[in-house]
C-alpha cells in the first residue's frame, strides 16, 4: 500500500521530537540547519543513521527506538504532507525551493522578505495553526507574522532561519516554519494494517472464467515454498520453467493438506496449539503463535491438531488496556510513548467533580425527608432504588439522598426566582432537601441592623420564625416576602417589615429588626463559611456538595439539571446499605473538600517536566548545596531532625522583598506548621535587578537555612516575616540587631558570617529560572506543588492558609499518598525519596488521563492452578536494569485476535523492552473451524534498506505456502481512517483460486484519503439537522468534498487528504436556512470566521459541530418539497460521453440508478445489466457504483464504456461508520451498503434512486419503474415469486418468525427496488433502518440476508409498495409461464441446484450471450487501442461528488 513519502528528509525526526517538546525541536532544527550537504556523499543508509545520530542527541535510547519505530510506520507523513498543501495553497512562487509568506506576499529571498517586513502592517494577519512551529520568542499581536515554507536542513533553509530566528529573538516578528519540499516526493509503501484471505463457500460457483493473462514480468523472486526460491529458479533455468512449476505445485498441495477435520479432531484443538506454543524455546513461541494463527487453515493437519473456537481476548500495556478490534498501530505508538516513564508506576485515577462538604451547622434545612410527616407515607428501604421504573421517574424514598444548598443574597434580583423554582420542588414532593443560605453583603458590621440592610431584615426575620414555630414556617414566610417584591426590582426593607406587622402583629419588631436583636444567630458564621468556602460569585448551589456553575443557576435551566442530576446519582446510591447514614456516606467521599478553589480544582493544568532527558532545560533544582547553579532550600516541622518522608513538597515563588510574596511565604509556613505532609521551600522572582541592598531580607532567610536547623530556621523565618521587622530592615537596622529580637536559638555567629559574604549571584539564577522554566514575569507569585504550577496573575488575588490545606489535600489524596507508599518501600534516603515522590508525582500527574489501569492477576486455585500456570501461561522475562513495559495478553492462539495480536508483540519486542505474559485462553468441545483465513500483518520495527545500502521501498504482506484447493477473497483490514482502494492488479481478487493461477498474484493498494469525521446538532434543538450538507475545501477550491449529516448521532463523514481544510455549510438551502454557532475538535477559535480543520496524522479526527437556524427561518423544513436549489445539481461532477443534460427539463427525467458489485464476474454481470438498461430506453441514464469493492480493471475501463454508450456515471464512497456494528465478511458488508446508507450516499437533487443488482439483465424501459406511484412509501421491493411450486419446501418467508412476522404481507426480494429519496429522508427510513440493524445484528444468527431481511423486519415501521410481479422474474421462485412477461430477469441461486451462475445466465436468458460478446469485444478494443498507444492517455477517472 503506497503512500508519499520522503526518503531523506528530517521532517519526521523532527516532527516526532517537537511532539515531546517544542524547544528541542528548534535545537534539532539548529543542529541539523545545514545537514543535507552530507546526503549527496552518504549513502541512504548512512544519512539515514547520521540523522538518527542527531536526533539521539535530544532522546533516550528507548525514544530512539520508538522514533525508528514511527518512521517505518510513517506516522508523520500526512503532518508533513499537510505542511505540503497548505503551501500549495498559498501558492508558492515558480523556482523557489523556500520561500516566505509575509501577511499573504511571498518573497523567495532575505532582502525581499525585509522589504515585505516593513509593509506587512497595512495587510491582515495569517491564520496560524495548532501545529505550526513557532520560534520561541514575544508573541505580541502587533508584530508582524513570517510564515516560513522549508525543507530543514537545506542550504535555502539555513538562510532564511538565520535571520527570522535572530529578529524573533530581537522581538521584531513572530516567526513560524512549515515543511515544504519544492521537488517531487517519492512513493513508498505503508505498514500498520492488516491483510486476510478468507476461504469463500464453494457452494455456488461464481467465478469468472476469462482467462487472465499475465507477463512473465510479473514473477516474483521471493516466491519461496519449503526453501525453494522458484522465481530466481525460473530465471536461472528458463528452460525448466514447466517441471519448476510442477515441483512447486507438488510442494504446495504435500503440506497443505486442505481435507476437512472430523467433529473429533475438532473439540480439544484450542488446548493443543497452545501446549505446542509452551513446548518450544520461549525465543519462538510468540512467532510460533503467530505462525499458526495466522496461516491456521494449512495447518490444522499437523501431526499435533491444533485450533480454536473464538474466546475472549485482551492486552494490557502497562495495566492499559488496548482495544484489538481497533487495526489501528498508530493507537498503540502514541500510548507507548507517553508511557515510556511510567513504567511498574500505578494508575491515579482523578475526579474533577468535586464536593463541597455541606454537613455544617451554618445551614438551615427547610425539610427533612426522613424525619417529616409529610413524607411518612414514602418506603424507606433502599431496595426502591433497585426497583424498576420508567425513564425519567424519580423514586420516591424515605431518605435524604438529594441535598441542595443555596447560597443567595436575599436583595439580589436573581434571588427571588430562584426561591420560587425551590417552593415549586417543595410543594410537589420532588425527592429534594432544601436549604436556605443567606449571606448578608453587611453582616459583618455589628451596627447594621434589620432597619438599615433587606438582607439583615430578612435574616433575623426568618431566624425568629424558626424558633418561635418552624423551618417550614420561614421558608413559606420567605416565599411570600419576595413574592411582594415587583418584577424588576429587589428586596427592601419596608417589604420585610410590612410583612412582619401583617402577619406578626403581635411580635415585637424591635427586639427582632433592631440593633439589640435577639435573632442574629450565625450571621457572621454563615458569611465566614462562604467566603472559606471560595465558592464564587452569588448566587450559587451546591447539589450534594458539588458546585453548580452559573450556566446551570439559571432558573430557566436548573429544574432540568437538578432532574439530571437526580437520575445519575441514582446508581451512586445503589451500592450503600440500609444503616448508612446518607450524608456521612456522602462526606466520607475522596472529593470532598472543605474548600472551593477553581486555581486549584480547575482540570486545565501546568506541570514542570522532571524527566531531564537529553538536550532538554534544565526543568528540576539539582542538589541543594549547589548554590552557584540553583538554589533550593525546605522547612522541616519536625524538631528533632529526623529522616521523615514528605508527600507533599510545595515552592513558593514570589518577590519575598514585597507585601504580597511575604504573605504568600507566611501563609504556606503557617500551614506546614500544622502539617506532617508537607515541605515547603522558596523561590525568590525579585521584581528588578537584584542587588544587595535590595536583596536582604530574603538572603537573611537563605543564610539562616545554610547554618541553623530545621526548626530554628522556622521560627526566625516566621518572625522575619512579620512586617514590623521588616520596616526595621528597610530603615537600615542591621541584622545582627535584629537577631537579637528573632533570632531565639539560633547561632549568631554563623549566621552572621554567611549572611555578610553572601554573593547575589543566586538571585539572579532563580530569577532566570522563573523566567525561562517557570514561565512567569518579574515578581509574579506562583505556587508550585509537586510539579504543577499554580500561577497567580492578580496581585489581589490572595492564596490563604485554607487554600494550602486544600491543595495539601487534593494533591495527597489523587496521587502523592500512593506514591509515598511505594518508594517508603525503596530504603533511600529522606532526601531522595522526597525528591522522588515529588518527581513521580509530577511525571503521573501530568501525562495524558486514559482509562483506569488495570492489575491483571489469574485467580488462584489451590489444586488446580499451579499446573495451569506452569502449561498455559507464556512469560518472557525482561532484560535486566533496563525500563521495561509490562505487558499482559489474554489470547487463545487461534482467534482473529491471535492473528493481530501475535505479531504486534513481536515487533513490539524488538522496539523496547518487555515483561510478557500471554495467557492461553482456551475453549473445548469445538465443533467447526475457528479460523477460516489466513492473515498477515504489515508491521516492522524500523526502515529496512537493500544490501546496497539503497532505501526499500517498505514492507509488504507476503503470503507463501498458500494451498492451491480453496476459493480465496482478498480483505484489507485498515485502520479506522483509511480509506484504500485497489489500485494495480489484473486478477480477481475477490476470487482467488490458485489452481488455475501460474505465477505469483500481486496485487497493490493505495490510501487514497484520511477520513473526517463529525457530529453535528441544532443549539435550539437539540436535535441533529437530518439533512444538512457541509461542504470540504480549500481557500483556492472551497468546494472538493461534501456530505450530508444523518439523523443518527447527528453523525457525518468526508473524505480529504492530509492538510488544512474549511468546512462550510453548502450553497443553497442549508447556508440559507443555518447557520454554524459553535464547534469542537476543530482548529480554529470558536469565534472564527471559518471553521479549519486540520487532518496532519493517521489517527482519526472526530469533530463536533453545532448549528442553529437563522431567527427568520425558523418555521422552514430542510427537506421540504421543491427546495433544492438550482445549483446543487451544477456542483455535482457528472462524467458523461452523451448528450447534455443541463437543461431544466432534461435534469428532472434522469434515470439514476445505483448497483454494486465485486469480483470480475459480477464486474462481467454489471456490464451486461447496464447495457440491458441502456438498450430499452431513450432516457439519458447515470449510473452509481460503490466504489469500495471495484476492480482496478472496471475502474479503468469505465469511462471508456461511459463515453462509447452515452450514459453517466458516479463512483460514491462511504466508509462504515465505527459507531454502527461491524460486519467482518465482504458479502455481508456489501449488502449492508445496499441498504444501509442510502440517504447520505446520494445528494439530495436526486430525487429517486433505482437499485439493480449486478446479476440482473433489463428488459422492459425502467423509466417505468421511476414513475411508478409508491403511494406513499419511502421504497417499492418486488416481492417473492409462489408460483414455482417444487421450491414450496425452500420458501423460509413462509413459516415459523417471518409468517408471524408478517402477518398477511409478502417478503420482498432486495434484487430491484426503487427508493424515492425525499420521502425517505422526510421520514427518517435510513436512521430507523440503521436503528434496527444495530439491535439486530448483535445476535450473529439474525438478519441471514442483510439486504432483504432488514427491510422486511421494518415493514410495519417502514411501509414497503410491492411493486408489479412482472418487474422481478427468477426461475428458482417463477414458474416458467410468467417469464413472458418479465420486464427483469434475475440470476438469484437455486438453493435446489446450485447452478454455477455463468451456466444459468447462458441458460435462462437467450439475449445474455449477445450482451456478453457484445462488452467483451468492446474491451478487447479498448485494451488494443490503449496499447498501440491510439490513447495518449486513459481519460481521468471520475471524482466523486457528493457523498464520502
Amino acid at each position: 500500500m503506497y503512500l508519499l513519502f520522503c526518503k531523506s528528509c528530517q521532517f519526521f525526526h523532527s516532527e516526532f521530537i517537537r511532539e515531546d517538546d517544542e524547544e528541542k525541536f528548534w535545537k534539532f532544527v539548529d543542529t541539523v540547519k545545514e545537514l543535507t550537504v552530507y546526503k549527496n556523499g552518504e549513502s541512504v543508509r548512512s544519512y539515514y543513521n547520521l540523522i538518527i545520530k542527531k536526533a539521539g542527541q535530544f532522546l533516550t535510547d528507548l525514544q530512539v527506538n520508538l522514533l525508528k519505530l514511527s518512521l517505518s510506520l510513517r506516522a508523520y507523513s500526512p503532518a508533513v504532507h499537510a505542511f505540503q498543501q497548505i503551501a500549495r495553497d498559498e501558492p508558492p512562487p515558480d523556482g523557489c525551493a523556500a520561500f516566505v509568506v509575509v501577511h499573504g506576499q511571498n518573497a523567495c529571498s532575505t532582502k525581499d522578505m525585509k522589504k515585505l517586513l516593513k509593509t506587512a502592517a497595512g495587510r491582515p494577519r495569517p491564520y496560524l495553526y495548532k501545529s505550526d512551529h513557532q520560534y520561541p520568542g514575544v508573541n505580541g499581536t502587533d508584530l508582524p507574522v513570517a510564515v516560513l515554507y522549508a525543507e530543514i536542513g537545506t542550504k535555502e533553509f539555513n538562510t532564511f532561519h538565520k535571520v527570522l530566528s535572530e529578529r524573533a529573538q530581537d522581538g521584531k516578528l513572530i516567526y513560524v516554519l512549515r515543511h515544504f519540499v519544492s521537488v517531487s516526493i517519492s512513493r513508498m509503501l505503508l505498514s500498520g494494517y492488516g491483510v486476510e484471505l478468507a476461504i469463500k463457500s464453494t457452494e455456488y460457483k461464481a467465478v469468472d472464467d476469462t482467462q487472465v493473462k499475465v507477463t512473465t514480468d510479473n514473477v516474483d523472486e521471493n516466491d519461496e515454498v519449503q526453501g525453494f526460491l522458484f522465481g530466481k529458479l525460473k530465471k536461472s533455468h528458463p528452460e525448466l520453467q514447466e517441471e519448476l512449476g510442477e515441483l512447486r505445485k507438488h510442494l504446495l498441495e504435500s503440506t497443505n493438506d486442505m481435507t476437512p477435520l472430523k467433529v473429533w479432531e475438532l473439540q480439544d484443538l484450542s488446548f493443543q496449539a497452545a501446549s505446542r506454543i509452551m513446548t518450544v524455546s520461549k525465543f519462538d513461541s510468540l512467532k510460533l503463535m503467530q505462525d499458526l494463527s495466522q496461516n491456521f487453515p494449512s495447518k490444522a493437519r499437523l501431526s499435533e491438531s491444533m485450533g480454536i473456537h473464538p474466546g475472549d481476548a485482551g492486552l494490557f500495556i502497562n495495566g492499559i488496556h488496548v482495544d484489538l478490534d481497533l487495526h489501528n498501530p498508530f493507537r498503540y505508538h502514541p500510548s507507548t510513548r507517553s508511557s515510556y516513564q511510567l513504567v511498574s508506576a500505578g494508575c491515579l485515577k482523578m475526579t474533577c467533580n468535586w464536593q463541597h462538604c455541606f454537613s455544617t451547622c451554618f445551614i438551615c434545612w427547610v425539610n427533612d425527608i426522613e424525619k417529616d410527616s409529610m413524607y411518612r407515607h414514602w418506603p424507606s428501604s433502599l431496595q426502591e432504588l433497585l426497583r424498576a421504573t420508567f425513564p425519567g421517574v424519580i423514586r420516591q424514598i424515605r431518605r435524604n439522598f438529594y441535598n441542595l444548598v443555596l447560597f443567595l443574597d436575599p436583595v439580589q434580583e436573581e434571588s427571588i426566582e430562584l426561591v420560587k423554582l425551590a417552593e415549586l420542588f417543595y410543594k410537589h414532593n420532588i425527592p429534594l432537601r432544601y436549604v436556605i443560605g443567606f449571606v448578608l453583603v453587611v453582616s459583618a458590621d455589628d451596627k447594621v441592623d434589620g432597619y438599615l440592610d433587606a438582607g439583615v431584615a430578612l435574616f433575623r426575620l426568618l431566624n425568629y420564625i424558626s424558633e418561635e414555630y418552624d423551618e417550614a414556617q420561614a421558608f413559606t414566610s420567605m416565599v411570600s416576602i419576595f413574592n411582594r417584591v415587583e418584577v424588576g426590582e429587589t428586596l427592601s426593607v419596608d417589604t420585610v417589615t410590612a410583612y412582619l406587622k401583617k402577619k406578626f402583629p403581635k411580635a415585637n419588631a424591635a427586639r427582632i429588626l433592631g440593633v439589640d436583636s435577639n435573632y442574629d444567630d450565625n450571621r457572621k458564621a454563615g458569611r465566614g463559611f462562604y467566603r472559606k468556602s471560595g465558592l464564587g460569585a452569588l448566587p450559587i448551589g451546591l447539589f450534594n456538595g458539588v458546585p453548580l456553575s452559573s450556566e446551570e443557576m439559571d432558573p430557566e435551566e436548573l429544574e432540568t439539571v437538578l432532574l439530571q442530576k437526580i437520575m445519575e446519582t441514582t446508581n451512586f446510591f445503589q451500592r450503600i446499605t440500609e444503616s448508612v447514614d446518607v450524608v456521612d456516606f456522602l462526606m466520607e467521599q475522596a472529593n470532598v473538600v472543605p474548600r472551593i478553589n477553581p486555581l486549584i480544582l480547575s482540570s486545565e493544568r501546568r506541570y514542570l517536566d522532571f524527566t531531564s532527558s537529553p538536550g532538554s532545560p534544565l526543568m528540576t533544582p539539582p542538589d541543594p548545596n549547589h548554590i552557584i547553579l540553583f538554589f533550593f532550600f525546605f522547612f522541616f516541622t519536625s524538631a528533632v531532625e529526623e529522616e521523615v518522608l514528605y508527600g507533599g513538597t510545595v515552592w513558593i515563588v514570589a518577590d519575598i522583598e514585597q507585601p504580597p510574596g511575604r504573605q504568600l511565604l507566611r501563609n504556606a509556613l503557617k500551614h506546614m506548621v500544622n502539617s506532617s505532609s508537607c515541605r515547603v521551600g522558596v523561590i525568590n522572582n525579585p521584581s528588578g535587578k537584584p542587588t544587595e541592598d535590595n536583596s536582604s531580607l530574603y538572603r537573611a532567610i537563605w543564610a539562616s537555612l545554610l547554618t541553623q536547623s530545621s526548626k530554628n530556621t522556622l521560627d526566625f523565618t516566621l518572625k522575619l516575616l512579620k512586617e514590623g521587622n521588616v520596616e526595621l530592615l528597610k530603615q537600615g537596622t542591621k541584622i545582627k540587631h535584629l537577631l537579637k529580637q528573632v533570632s531565639g536559638g539560633m547561632g549568631h555567629d554563623a549566621f552572621e558570617k554567611k549572611f555578610n559574604t553572601m554573593e547575589v549571584d543566586f538571585l539572579h539564577s532563580q530569577q532566570k529560572y522563573c523566567k525561562e522554566v517557570l514561565k512567569l514575569k518579574a515578581g509574579q507569585r506562583a505556587v508550585v506543588s509537586n510539579g504543577r504550577i499554580l500561577s497567580l496573575l492578580d496581585e489581589e488575588e490572595e492564596f490563604s492558609v485554607e487554600d494550602f490545606h486544600l491543595l495539601e489535600k487534593i494533591t495527597l489524596r489523587t496521587s502523592a499518598e500512593k506514591i509515598k507508599s511505594k518508594i517508603k518501600q525503596m530504603n533511600l534516603n529522606a532526601q531522595k525519596a522526597n525528591d522522588l515522590i515529588m518527581k513521580v508525582d509530577a511525571l503521573l500527574t501530568s501525562s495524558p488521563k486514559g482509562e483506569a489501569r488495570k492489575d491483571v492477576k489469574l485467580l488462584k486455585d489451590k489444586h488446580r492452578f499451579d499446573f495451569f500456570f506452569f502449561f498455559f501461561v507464556l512469560q518472557l522475562a525482561q532484560r535486566e536494569d533496563e525500563v521495561f513495559y509490562d505487558v499482559v495478553a489474554i489470547v487463545d492462539p487461534l482467534t482473529r485476535d491471535a492473528q493481530k495480536l501475535a505479531p504486534l508483540l513481536v515487533v513490539l519486542g524488538q522496539v523496547v523492552n518487555m515483561k510478557v505474559q500471554v495467557f492461553m485462553n482456551c475453549r473445548a468441545k469445538l465443533s467447526e473451524m475457528p479460523l477460516k483465513s489466513f492473515y498477515q500483518y504489515v508491521l516492522e520495527p524500523d526502515v529496512s534498506f537493500f544490501g546496497n545500502n539503497s532505501l526499500s521501498p517498505g514492507p509488504v504482506a507476503r503470503f507463501t505456502e498458500i494451498p492451491e484447493s480453496p476459493l480465496l477473497t482478498l480483505n484489507m483490514i485498515t485502520p479506522e481512517s483509511w480509506m484504500v482502494e485497489a489500485v494495480r492488479s489484473p486478477y480477481d481478487l475477490d476470487n482467488i483460486h490458485l489452481q488455475e493461477i501460474s505465477g505469483v498474484v500481486n496485487a497493490e493498494y493505495e490510501l487514497e484519503y484520511l477520513l473526517l469525521e463529525g457530529h453535528c446538532f441544532d443549539l435550539s434543538t437539540g436535535q441533529p439537522p437530518r439533512g444538512l450538507q457541509f461542504t470540504l475545501g480549500m481557500r483556492q477550491e472551497p468546494l472538493m468534498h461534501d456530505t450530508i449529516v444523518m439523523a443518527n448521532l447527528g453523525y457525518f463523514q468526508l473524505k480529504a487528504n492530509p492538510g488544512a481544510w474549511i468546512l462550510r455549510l453548502r450553497e443553497g438551502r442549508s447556508e440559507d436556512l443555518y447557520q454554524i454557532q459553535a464547534h469542537d475538535g476543530t482548529d480554529s477559535p470558536l469565534d472564527a470566521g471559518d471553521v479549519i480543520v486540520v487532518l496532519n496524522s493517521f489517527h482519526s479526527k472526530i469533530i463536533k459541530v453545532r448549528v442553529q437556524k437563522k431567527p427568520d427561518k425558523l418555521n422552514e423544513d430542510l427537506l421540504s418539497e421543491g427546495t433544492e436549489s438550482k445549483g446543487l445539481w451544477d456542483s455535482i461532477t457528472s462524467f458523461a460521453g452523451g448528450p447534455s443534460v443541463n437543461e431544466d427539463d432534461k435534469k428532472k427525467d434522469v434515470l439514476n440508478i445505483f448497483s454494486v458489485a465485486s469480483g470480475h464476474l459480477y464486474e462481467r454481470f454489471l456490464r451486461i445489466m447496464m447495457l440491458s438498461v441502456l438498450q430499452h430506453t431513450k432516457t439519458p441514464v447515470k449510473f452509481w457504483f460503490l466504489k469500495n469493492y471495484l476492480s482496478p480493471s472496471f475502474k479503468d475501463t469505465i469511462s471508456h464504456m461511459a463515453k462509447a454508450y452515452g450514459f453517466q456515471y458516479e463512483l460514491v464512497q462511504y466508509k462504515w461508520p465505527r459507531w454502527l456494528h461491524q460486519q467482518t465478511e465482504k458479502q455481508r458488508i456489501i449488502w449492508g451498503y445496499k441498504i444501509l446508507f442510502l440517504d447520505v450516499l446520494f445528494p439530495l437533487a436526486v430525487d429517486k434512486i433505482i437499485f439493480v443488482d449486478a446479476d440482473q439483465i433489463v428488459r422492459a424501459d425502467i423509466k417505468e419503474l421511476r414513475d411508478l406511484d409508491l403511494e406513499g412509501a419511502p421504497y417499492g421491493y418486488t416481492p417473492f415469486c409462489d408460483s414455482r411450486k417444487e421450491m414450496e419446501g425452500y420458501r423460509f418467508w413462509k413459516t415459523g418468525y417471518w409468517a408471524s412476522h408478517l402477518g398477511q404481507r409478502k417478503y420482498h426480494i432486495s434484487a430491484l427496488y426503487v427508493v424515492d429519496l425525499k420521502k425517505f429522508r422526510k421520514i427518517a427510513a435510513g436512521d430507523r433502518l440503521r436503528g434496527q440493524y444495530q439491535a439486530l445484528s448483535q445476535d450473529p444468527n439474525s438478519l441471514s440476508n442483510l439486504d432483504q431481511d432488514l427491510p422486511n423486519n421494518m415493514i410495519h415501521q417502514v411501509a414497503i409498495k410491492s411493486l408489479p410481479q412482472e418487474w422481478l422474474w427468477c426461475e428458482t421462485w417463477c414458474d416458467d409461464r410468467s417469464k413472458a412477461a418479465a420486464k427483469t430477469i434475475d440470476l438469484c441461486n437455486n438453493p435446489k441446484t446450485k447452478e454455477p451462475k455463468l451456466s444459468a445466465a447462458v441458460r435462462i436468458v437467450p439475449e445474455w450471450s449477445k450482451y456478453d460478446n457484445e462488452i467483451k469485444q468492446f474491451l478487447k478494443q479498448v485494451k488494443e487501442k490503449i496499447t498501440e498507444g491510439r490513447l495518449s492517455s486513459s481519460p481521468s477517472s471520475p471524482q466523486h461528488t457528493g457523498k464520502t
